[in-house]
């Protein structure tokens, strides 16, 4: 799994590139975390995430929780394949995912 950063005044960037599953979710779960103080929006770019486990859900859960108290947290550019993840778990009714 490969980040990459981008900070645009208040928007916070995380480009998150491979699988987010049990092995790799506590690097994700580290890199969002970092993130979540930097700038009042934080915007997670899943346009090359190829799949997300519970384990990843759980870190969105929490980062959506810590977000909406200082800003939003945002998904972009999700594939069909994780977007039908988010709807089955009803995610998609609760992350703000353009």
């Amino acid at each position: 799994m490969n980040f990459t950063r981008n900070i645009s005044g208040e928007k916070f960037t995380l480009a998150i590139q491979g699988m987010i599953d049990t092995a790799n979710a506590p690097a994700f779960e580290a890199e969002v975390q970092s993130a979540i103080p930097k700038t009042k929006i934080l915007e997670l770019d899943f346009a090359q995430v190829e799949y997300i486990s519970s384990s990843g859900l759980r870190v969105l859960l929490n980062a959506h929780k810590e977000k909406i108290a200082t800003g939003k947290l945002v998904l972009a550019n999700v594939n069909e394949t994780v977007m039908d993840v988010f709807k089955m778990t009803g995610f998609s009714k609760v992350l703000t995912i353009v």
